[in-house]
């Protein structure tokens, strides 16, 4: 089984830094931005490498390479920080797949590279990491406590988007522009978003306990 968990998580680490590679070319490049599907033109490259870096799929996707290169190195790593870097990279992953899904992809019509990259963040990532936690663990590994650390950085993200957003009117998904919808609508839309998270932890934490054991040697 640890080999097994050791294959899939590289896997994921390659589809992660592949899909990042490809965007950076077409940031430095002036192609489209995967998340947005933005193209090169409208502002400088160091804005655009700031944004990139502020969306929150590439944020999850990060964490989600790190904890997979960790799992690679080590199977069964446990620690109080690391439940909580594992159970972050559950929730921004999974987040990150719904919402695009059933939000955003309506509304971003990417071809060529961009498209590959979008797949590779929005499609592969999240769902790939989800069936990796629910067959090879290792678990049990969530508590209440985990539950409530893990909420600081989406939290956080939260904060700083609008903080951010007050001073440069951008802001990285529609749904939360400020600008466009008022900050009214845009406040309840990411109240919505962490409801969701909350949700979504409750029913991980819930599967941690109730799924078999799965601990790698």
């Amino acid at each position: 089984m640890a080999k097994v968990s050791r294959w899939w998580h590289a896997a994921i680490a390659a589809v992660i830094v592949v899909s990042l590679a490809i965007q950076l070319v077409l940031i430095f490049t002036g192609g489209a931005d995967a998340n947005s599907g933005e193209s090169g033109t409208a502002v400088g490259l160091g804005t655009r490498l700031w944004r990139l870096f502020s969306f929150f799929t590439i944020q999850s996707n990060l964490i989600v390479l790190a904890v997979a290169v960790g799992l690679v190195l080590r199977p069964a790593r446990d620690g109080a920080f690391w439940r909580v870097v594992r159970l972050d990279s559950l929730l921004g992953i999974v987040i990150t797949g719904l919402v695009f899904a059933i939000v955003l992809a309506p509304q971003v019509d990417l071809t060529g590279a961009a498209l590959a990259a979008t797949i590779g963040f929005h499609y592969i990532s999240p769902w790939t990491t989800l069936a990796a936690w629910l067959l090879l663990g290792p678990r049990p590994r969530i508590t209440w406590w985990t539950v409530g650390y893990a909420f600081v950085w989406p939290v956080a993200w939260l904060v700083y988007i609008f903080t951010q957003g007050a001073f440069t009117d951008w802001y990285p998904y529609p749904f939360l522009d400020a600008t466009a919808l008022g900050h009214p609508t845009a406040l309840r839309n990411a109240t919505f978003v962490l409801i969701l998270g909350l949700l979504l932890a409750t029913l991980l934490k819930t599967l941690d306990t109730k799924l078999p054991p799965r601990a790698q040697p």
